[in-house]
């Protein structure tokens, strides 16, 4: 990442706080504060209170006063239940605060806890809650305090202190008051000005307002009780709201993110809007933990990631089992549904990607190093060799669509501290496709590349939702071939029958995409399979194919559109993904550890290595448990080894040439043949069990 220059001096301001006081800022602060507040109400005072029509999901309209009315005021008009569990409302598609007055006649929407709008409100009105406390418990200068994934945290500035574990319940414990004291969330814009003078005993605060608010320029802040803080908002209500609170974790940061700056102290919380939700969050955590493909991993002997390498898995066999087979799987579908596989080089002249555009924007993501006085790079993509490969002779209309996948391994120059187990690596494979294809054809194959989508999770078990991502407000290419393109997108995502959801003006500036989240067993979302069109690349490479006419005696040649497609993304991601959704426990077909074969005792070895040796000719993971521990130890290791199946073998079936099968979750299925089991085996491998 780009440096960005620090504004704070080396010793930021701090004043130590008596015990039992509270900072001595913040009583400055609320003068400032109401000052500014009765400034700009008398400002408002003559604004016009014309009637205005604010027109509801449904279709209703309700009338409103302008400047007055508010989003609470509309849902209360229609059931005071709506209005208490309304968190932020969206208005004209952008989301407001529900006691901020309407300033025109809108398009109304409110949004509970469990829309993505109303968490990350939630959360965000929660950080300054927490935020508060902080203040309240250690007199820290608060930093930046935003929403995420699940949950939010605060960085403060704590002067020398640390806030430590031992600190979480105590902190809590000022949280608790906060919440109780119901302190509405007030929204003030002020000056650039009037922030700096506010803001002044915080060098962090001054630091953005000087980097980020132009000279001039208005912004806003919020209070909530003795806390004022800069801040976009929309807000909660109030504090009340917040039912249930609990601190996570907390951990030492940088300002800005960079090392170079000044130590902060970050600490995590989760809220809900009621303790049963935060005590089915935290089961749900606890039993992500036992998941956690960083464990999972490393214990079932699949990866490790070593010092030497960051960022590069080393795949133990086992793991090379599963991302083999997760290949195969892919491949032996591209056969059946007309793709062609390709293999390109690792490595090319860095040319290559200032044709592509990706020297422009994206170099400081690449492995780049001299070869004979000129810059090469790792690839981190396919689609620019594939450009080559089109570009390699003139192309007719009768080849496309050109369906070419490649499975060539890609770096990615990823920061050090944004390394996460398989989920963020620098050295990854990917499902990768491009399919160079006409205009009329898009919609087609859309079609089909959903329907080998829903076929590949549909054998993993995974739910999935998709979004179609539209023209933004910068966009390159016509606007006529825009509206094609997303109507016969949306055409074909209506044809799967499966519902989906619009992102306005979300598409890449080089053509719209669609964009598909999978769910895991504990309801996590996954961003895996991207379906993306490309206006872009046909036109910096210069691809032409000719067309019917062309083909007929004339020189008529038309651009082809390039559609980018994975449906695994990288399969060291997707094996993560995988991990934690099977909690280890592999469906028989995907396992690295298929039977284990458990002889009774030492005279039995003989008939274990024979029957291992008749299922590995069929091409099954066999392994003989000729340990000296007994039986019922044996047994039970392997199940926890996630072996599928357990075959006990003694004398008896030595003398019936038969095995005595069982399964990891400790069912017994009796005695069977050789071929019996081998057909079991074979209809498992057939059904993706």
């Amino acid at each position: 990442a780009t440096q960005t220059e620090c504004l704070v001096p080396a010793q930021p301001q701090w004043q130590d706080m008596p015990a039992g006081e509270k900072p001595s800022f913040q009583k400055y602060r609320l003068e400032m504060f109401e000052k500014i507040k009765a400034k700009r109400e008398a400002e408002k005072g003559n604004l016009p209170n014309d009637p205005i029509k604010v027109t509801l999901p449904d279709g209703n309209v309700k009338e409103g006063v302008k400047n007055k009315t508010t989003p609470f005021d509309i849902a209360m008009e229609i059931s005071k239940g709506l209005a208490n569990n309304a968190v932020v409302a969206k208005v004209n598609g952008k989301t407001w605060d529900l006691h901020r007055p309407l300033e025109g006649d809108a398009e109304l929407e409110l949004c509970k806890f469990d829309s993505p709008e109303g968490r990350e409100t939630f959360w965000h009105s929660s950080a300054h809650v927490l935020g508060l406390a902080l203040e309240n418990r250690f007199g820290a200068h608060l930093c930046v305090g935003p929403a995420i994934d699940d949950g939010f945290y605060y960085d403060v500035y704590a002067g020398g202190n640390t806030i430590s574990p031992s600190d979480k319940e105590d902190i809590e414990k000022y949280v608790d008051e906060v919440v109780k004291g119901k302190h509405p969330f007030e929204r003030v814009e002020m000056s650039k000005d009037e922030a700096l003078e506010m803001f002044k005993y915080n060098d962090f605060k001054i630091d953005v307002l000087k980097r980020k608010v132009p000279d001039g320029a208005m912004c806003t802040a919020y209070r909530c009780g003795d806390l004022i803080d800069l801040c976009r908002g929309p807000h909660l209500p109030d504090t009340g709201r917040v039912k249930a609170f609990a601190v996570m974790k907390n951990s030492s940061a940088y300002w800005q993110g960079q090392a170079s700056n000044h130590t902060l102290q970050r600490v995590y919380g989760v809220s809900f809007p009621d303790s049963k939700e935060l005590k089915q969050h935290l089961f749900r955590l606890e039993e992500a933990k036992k998941r956690d493909h960083r464990n999972v991993g490393p214990h079932q002997e699949l990866f490790f990631f070593h010092e030497l390498s960051p960022g590069s898995a080393f795949w133990l066999p086992h793991g090379a089992r599963i991302y083999n087979k997760l290949v195969d799987f892919i491949r032996s579908e591209y056969f059946k549904r007309g793709y062609q596989e390709v293999i390109t080089p690792n490595v090319y002249n860095l040319k290559l990607w200032e044709i592509s555009g990706h020297a422009a924007h994206y170099k400081e993501n690449m492995f780049i190093f001299n070869v004979e006085g000129q810059e090469f790079g790792m690839k981190p993509m396919n689609c620019p060799g594939h450009c080559l490969m089109f570009s390699m002779r003139q192309r007719s209309f009768r080849e496309l669509p050109w369906r070419v996948a490649d499975f060539g391994v890609l770096h990615r120059n990823e920061l050090s501290g944004a390394l996460s187990g398989l989920t963020r690596v620098r050295r990854f494979q990917q499902d990768d496709a491009h399919i160079f294809c006409k205009p009329e054809d898009v919609q087609g194959e859309i079609e089909d590349m959903l329907k080998f989508i829903d076929f590949v999770y549909g054998k993993f078990g995974l739910q999935y939702e998709m979004f179609l991502s539209t023209r933004p407000q910068k966009f390159i290419g016509e606007v006529a071939m825009w509206d094609e393109a997303e109507k016969q997108l949306a055409a074909a995502l209506n044809n799967t029958g499966k519902a989906w959801k619009e992102n306005p003006e979300d598409g890449a500036f080089y053509g719209p995409k669609i964009d598909i989240n999978v769910f895991d067993a504990l309801g996590r979302k996954h961003q895996c399979a991207t379906i993306q069109l490309d206006f872009q690349l046909p036109i910096r490479f210069g691809l032409k194919y000719v067309t019917s006419a062309g083909a007929d005696g004339g020189d008529k040649e038309e651009r082809p559109i390039i559609v980018h497609r994975a449906i695994l993304g990288s399969v060291e991601r997707f094996t993560a993904i995988l991990i934690e959704h099977l909690a280890g426990k592999w469906p028989f077909w995907l396992s690295p550890r298929q039977v284990a074969i458990v002889p009774v005792s030492q005279d039995h070895f003989a008939y274990a290595y024979e029957v291992q040796q008749v299922l590995m000719k069929e091409g099954y993971y066999v392994d003989v448990d000729d340990s000296s521990k007994t039986l019922q130890k044996k047994i039970r290791e392997n199940q926890l080894a996630q072996y599928n199946y357990i075959l006990v073998v003694g004398k008896e079936e030595i003398e019936s040439k038969t095995v005595n099968v069982r399964t990891r979750d400790n069912v017994v299925h009796g005695t069977k043949s050789i071929p019996q089991l081998l057909a079991e085996l074979r209809q498992n491998v057939v059904e993706f069990k």
